[in-house]
Parts: C-alpha cells; structure tokens; sequence
C-alpha cells in the first residue's frame, strides 16, 4: 500500500478527475518549485471509483477560474497546523477574462494587444460555451 504523510501546512487539491491531475500540475508550474509537492492519479475513491490529488506543502496562488475550467468538481483544502481550515468547491467560472482565444478571427480581441479576450458562461443545446463580450461568438474553451 502506498503511504504518502499528511501535510502541516499547504494545499490539497482533491476530488480531481482521473488524469486531469497532470494537466493541473502542469498549469500550476509545480515541477519548478522547490517544496514538497506530490500528484496521486488513480486513488480509489468511493464517490468517483478513481480521482486524482495534489498535496502542496506550501502555500501558493491558485488560480481557481483556471482550476474551473480543467474541472470543476475539485475540492481545494487549505491545510494549518495538520487541520483544513478552509475546504472551496471549485466551480465551472461564469466569466473568464483572458484564458483563452475567441474562435472568430475578426473579433478585436484576436488583433487589438489592449484588448483581452473576454467571456461569458453560456449553455447551448447541453454544452458549455463561452460567449465572447465583444462579438458574442461562441467558443468551446481549451486550456
């Protein structure tokens, strides 16, 4: 069985979709930090069969829109003392500013560099999109 010991102070990323777990780690630069950092993928868990965790023993800035677009089912518990003082559900962001490009490429915000590409959640036939605020094109989000 594998042991990995619970963390002091940090951040736990929990509740993440089985191999969505690099791509956070990846995003979140964590390979470059020289503190204590582990990625679990493919822990058993009884509500989702299998989940990824990231245990950061560190305090960091996380970027929870970012972390919302990867998958917004994560739990993010922030640790003090061997306790969580603080447990975020994290949630699909209802707007996102410059995380992505809108798919027209006429809108101003793919040509003007004082412009930032600018969105709002949109459900559309069962999908999620996001709806430009400057063309009102929609686009399917990538990061």
């Amino acid at each position: 069985m594998l042991k990995v010991n619970s963390i002091n102070c940090g951040i736990v990323i929990d509740h993440i979709t089985a191999g969505k777990g690099i791509k956070i780690f990846e995003k979140l630069k964590l390979s470059e930090v020289d503190f204590p950092v582990v990625l679990l993928m493919n822990v058993t868990s009884s509500k989702f069969g299998k989940k990824d965790i990231i245990k950061i023993e560190n305090k960091i800035d996380l970027d929870l829109t970012m972390l919302g677009l990867i998958d917004p089912n994560i739990t993010v518990n922030i640790i003090e003392n061997d306790e969580i003082v603080n447990k975020m559900s994290i949630e699909i962001p209802k707007a996102v500013q410059g995380m992505f490009k809108c798919k027209n490429p006429r809108c101003i915000s793919n040509f003007d560099e004082y412009v930032s590409p600018s969105f709002e959640l949109a459900h559309v036939n069962g999908k999620i999109k996001y709806r430009c605020s400057y063309c009102e094109e929609l686009t399917s989000y990538t990061i």
